[in-house]
């Protein structure tokens, strides 16, 4: 890894950082090295630096859709942070960088009077994790606003693709599957009143924390939503509210949420995933999925 403090990368290099410092639940061991990107060009230069050398490459912008192992991440760690988090609005769209924060691309389009981003104001991710995994909330997802996104592909190659090329589904896109870099993305929008568009955004917002644990370290609502059914009713359903396995707890305030209560390890999370996985089966036939990210 000592090679990579060689390349002329305008972002800095650590070593044996935890990962539990990097991710909204606040678990995982430490990672060999972790990459601060400075710039689209440092991107450019790991993501060839580890594919030549076969060194496993884990992109990271705000982790909150992350779970890592007790044991760390091996390879190279690259956090899309705030020096590749620009937003800039032209016309009717808006231009945000993949390690702009989704609340930063909101409310750029706010202040500019264009609307369709609102729902996105409280999601605690990037926009690069957020194309990524077509992230939604409030009946509004990525794949309702995006235009196109700029990716670095394997193959180092940098293209544009657009809204049919990213084949969105429900927490899906080609790029999850190709393991391509979202570098910048385009959101299409329409012109509204700034203060209506502030209403809205204010409204998720509050919602946002009548009903959900928003005191406690978390990586989201954990679990896809089963087709026909709603992943934290089952929970609930299932009796397993409040139910915990060492520091990691099923929300109390809102059983689709797994918090850190503090001190919990991915080997907690793991089984408390387990048992409400299980139950859940059991009591109902229903398999749940989870959103978040396992690094194993």
């Amino acid at each position: 890894m000592d090679l990579i403090r060689t390349l002329p990368l305008k972002g800095r290099v650590e070593m044996d950082i935890p990962m539990k410092e990097l991710t909204t639940l606040r678990v995982g061991g430490k990672a060999d090295c972790v990459v601060f990107a400075g710039s689209e060009s440092d991107v450019e230069q790991l993501a060839l630096f580890c594919a030549d050398r076969d060194v496993p490459l884990t992109v990271v912008g705000r982790g909150s859709n992350l779970l890592v192992r007790d044991g760390g991440l091996s390879g190279v760690v690259l956090l899309m942070g705030k020096a590749f988090a620009d937003v800039r609005v032209e016309k009717k769209r808006v231009y945000a960088q993949a390690g702009a924060t989704l609340g930063a691309a909101a409310r750029a389009a706010q202040q500019a009077g264009l609307a369709g981003l609102e729902f996105a104001e409280g999601i605690p991710g990037s926009v690069g994790g957020g194309v990524r995994m077509n992230a939604g909330a409030y009946g509004g997802e990525m794949s309702g606003v995006v235009e196109r996104v700029r990716v670095l592909q394997k193959n180092g190659e940098v293209i544009w693709l657009d809204k049919t090329q990213m084949d969105f589904g429900y927490r899906h896109s080609a790029v999850e599957k190709s393991g391509a870099v979202v570098l910048e993305a385009v959101f299409a929008l329409q012109p509204d009143d700034r203060e209506a568009i502030a209403v809205r955004m204010n409204d998720y917002a509050a919602r946002r924390r009548e009903k959900q644990p928003l005191t406690y370290p978390s990586a989201g609502s954990f679990f896809k939503r089963p087709e026909g059914y709603f992943a934290g009713k089952l929970i609930e359903d299932a009796g397993l509210k409040g139910a915990s396995v060492g520091g990691a707890q099923v929300s109390e305030k809102h059983a689709g949420f797994l918090i850190n209560r503090g001190g919990a390890t991915f080997a907690d999370m793991a089984e408390l995933i387990r048992q409400v996985q299980q139950r859940v089966l059991e009591e109902t036939g229903v398999t749940l999925e989870p959103e978040v990210k396992i690094v194993k």
